[in-house]
């Protein structure tokens, strides 16, 4: 059986998110680099004020997903494939090695900044669960006749996350309750991952110009495609077009299953996308690792593979 390493995205982020990492080397070495790439002590980017801000919170998920990777890494664990949901994409090509930390931190840092810049204040991202995806689809093209609302991701057979402005939100939870569904807001003060973020894929397209990419060592899945991105330019189109166009979650965890997946290890922060991977794929295990150890994912990871 083959084991795959998850990283959440943006909206999984909580204060002190640093402080519940593992007490490893790994850890505080990656801490130390990031605070040397971006200028700054990045253990202040988890404080709850810093994280009221896009870009710390991009930053922080980042950092954390490498360093857990890293600390699993040294410890033993062996991933055939990563996969990361919207920013967590960043951790998930460091981890595969087909993109440099530090480049990676200077492209989540522009992506932030440029996001911040796309659309003015008054915007965000809603759950919607319990409908099914046709009936998401048909809601959100309802909706968006009227004001502007997008699919952003697609998370589960029920489960959708939506962008647009607030009204439209809004009009999308009256929907959604009245056809029996629940909805959630995000801790997201943008709406990813639509075409309001074009100029976003635009100047990251500009700036992976100069960025030198590797062939993944580990299968790494596109977030808008589903598919394996089989060198680094894949993997940098990925990056550079996850964020305007929706994530195709689900159907990249049922690839990681067809690819013989059956383990899934999920990094801190937060176990939402353990727990969708539980939900709809009965024959997997799905492990997050908030509040577990090391050890456990490495004990799991060897059974795995000698299955």
């Amino acid at each position: 059986m083959r084991v795959a390493l998850l990283f959440p995205g943006q909206g999984a982020q909580s204060p002190g998110l640093f402080e519940r990492l593992p007490r490893h080397p790994a850890v505080a070495a990656t801490l130390a680099e990031a605070s040397a790439v971006l200028g700054c002590e990045a253990r202040r980017l988890d404080e709850a004020a810093e994280l009221e801000r896009p870009a710390a919170v991009q930053l922080a998920l980042v950092i954390t997903g490498v360093a857990v990777s890293r600390a699993l890494a040294a410890e033993g664990f062996a991933a055939d494939a990563a996969a990361g949901l919207s920013v967590g994409a960043f951790a998930a090509a460091v981890a595969s090695g087909a993109l440099a930390f530090a480049d990676a931190l200077r492209l989540v840092r522009l992506r932030a900044a440029a996001m911040a810049e796309a659309v003015p204040a008054g915007y965000g991202m809603s759950a919607l669960v319990g409908l099914p995806l046709r009936a998401a689809r048909e809601l959100v093209g309802r909706v968006h006749g009227q004001l502007p609302l997008y699919l952003a991701s697609v998370n589960g057979p029920a489960e959708v996350v939506v962008s647009g402005a607030e009204d439209a939100l809004a009009l999308a939870a009256l929907e959604a309750h009245a056809a029996g569904a629940a909805t959630r807001r995000l801790r997201i003060s943008l709406p990813s991952h639509c075409p309001l973020m074009e100029s976003v894929s635009v100047r990251l397209r500009a700036a992976f110009a100069g960025v030198a990419l590797s062939e993944p060592r580990l299968a790494y899945v596109s977030n808008h495609r589903a598919r394996l991105a089989a060198d680094g330019t894949a993997v940098a189109e990925d990056l550079i077009l996850n964020v305007s166009r929706p994530v195709l979650w689900h159907d990249s965890m049922r690839l990681l299953i067809e690819l013989g997946c059956r383990l899934f290890v999920e990094s801190p922060p937060g176990a939402v996308l353990s727990g969708l991977v539980h939900g709809a794929f009965p024959e997997a295990r799905a492990l997050a690792l908030e509040g577990g150890s090391l050890a456990s994912a490495v004990a799991l990871a060897r059974r795995a593979h000698s299955a």
